[in-house]
């Protein structure tokens, strides 16, 4: 696999920043049983990425982008960060296998045995020390704490919180133990219950259709997509937030910074366009609970895969232009473009391999599927800081942190 290696004064820039970004730890390669590409093996491991193609997972290391272990999967598997900035949780056809990526030890990355067992497992959301796994299957929800990864042997003591009827859906457990969860059936999803620690219900409301996605901001304010708008819980309440386009302006994936009040997310309004591609954004304010619709400009397209939150609690966007377009939650402006990618088009079906940006600290990772290539970007510059080609396309990628 062909690499391009960090210069060393980009490595000292990167070395500037909190704990959690790549130069918190040192680099090294797996151990000699697992894969490597030869560069000398460290004590101990710094940031890991996964990366998952079509039957199998690469697991990278995080500043040189070198394979440091290779594992066969399934064909098609989805990857999420499991929260404790070391596993991955990947979804298998018998639940949420777990894997090591072995970032901040020295011990060898490894596609555990360890199954979380769920029937069509589906969102992973990691919130206060917890990880809360959703089956789709049966809407059960399963609840560990986190920290809890490193020193199991085998799965980690877990809840169960029962669901009611199987739906496509999605919960949150909150720091006091409240708990909020989607509410649904085989023919569609209408809504979330809010219950407090005790399982006795405090809130409720069946005004979201087709609700979708989730995410936490600032003093635990939960915003859920709807195809209408949205819904904020925040203090024990529930309040719709309507979209400007009526019936239909659908939020579905809500991209968050747990220090911002300002959720992002994505926007479409047209239940009929063809493609995977959006050219508008929403910014909930869920302090002053106001609900806005941005259109980027022109040429600035993303999908599902293209958007997170980064450094100072900007928003960063990968767009089919191939740049990453520096988006201020605050003003709704773009601030900065980096050049990261070629041009790509939108994905026929959502699975298929298309660019995506996952980010770790100031680092982003990108993929670039018709290139066969993984890139590390410094957010704060804007650099391309590492490049790998790898032998197989990358669809999924999950960052562990170290």
């Amino acid at each position: 696999m062909k690499k391009t290696p960090l210069r060393r004064a980009l490595l000292a820039a990167v070395a500037v920043g909190a704990a959690v970004t790549l130069a918190s730890c040192s680099s090294t390669t797996a151990g000699d049983d697992a894969p490597t590409t030869g560069s000398d093996t460290a004590a101990e491991a710094g940031a890991r990425v996964a990366v998952a193609y079509e039957g199998g997972i690469v697991v990278l290391d995080g500043e040189t982008l070198e394979t440091v272990a290779d594992f066969e999967s399934e064909p098609f598997t989805r990857l999420n960060a499991a929260g404790d900035g070391r596993h991955v949780m990947v979804t298998m056809s018998d639940g949420f296998q777990l894997l090591d990526t072995a970032a901040g030890s020295s011990d060898e990355a490894e596609l555990t045995d360890t199954v979380f067992e769920a029937d069509t497992p589906g969102h992973v959301v990691r919130h206060a020390g917890k990880t809360i796994l959703y089956a789709d299957g049966t809407s059960d929800t399963t609840i560990f704490d986190t920290a809890d990864l490193a020193s199991a042997d085998g799965l980690p003591e877990t809840d169960t919180i029962e669901g009611v009827e199987a739906h496509h859906g999605v919960s949150v457990l909150l720091e006091d133990g409240t708990f909020l969860t989607t509410v649904g059936n085989a023919d569609g999803r209408n809504g979330i219950v809010v219950k407090d620690a005790s399982g006795a219900e405090i809130a409720a409301s069946d005004q979201c259709p087709g609700v979708h996605g989730e995410g936490t901001a600032a003093d635990e304010a939960v915003v859920f997509g709807c195809e209408d708008g949205a819904l904020l819980y925040a203090d024990g309440v529930i309040t719709k937030l309507s979209a400007p386009d009526q019936p239909y302006g659908r939020m579905g994936n809500a991209y968050v910074s747990e220090t911002s009040p300002i959720v992002v997310g994505d926007y479409k309004n047209d239940p009929d366009a063809e493609g995977y591609l959006l050219s508008a954004v929403t910014l909930i304010d869920t302090a002053a609970q106001t609900y806005e619709v941005v259109d980027l400009p022109e040429g600035v397209e993303y999908t599902f895969r293209d958007v997170v939150r980064g450094p100072d609690d900007l928003a960063y966007i990968l767009s089919a232009d191939g740049s990453i377009h520096v988006l201020d939650p605050e003003t709704g402006e773009i601030t900065a473009e980096y050049p990261v990618v070629d041009p790509w088009e939108s994905p026929v079906e959502w699975q298929d391999p298309h660019p995506a940006i996952v980010v770790a600290g100031d680092i982003a990772y990108v993929t670039e599927p018709a290139k066969n290539s993984v890139h590390a970007v410094d957010l704060t510059t804007g650099e391309v800081l590492a490049t790998t080609e790898l032998d197989v396309t990358p669809n999924e990628i999950a960052p562990a942190a170290g």
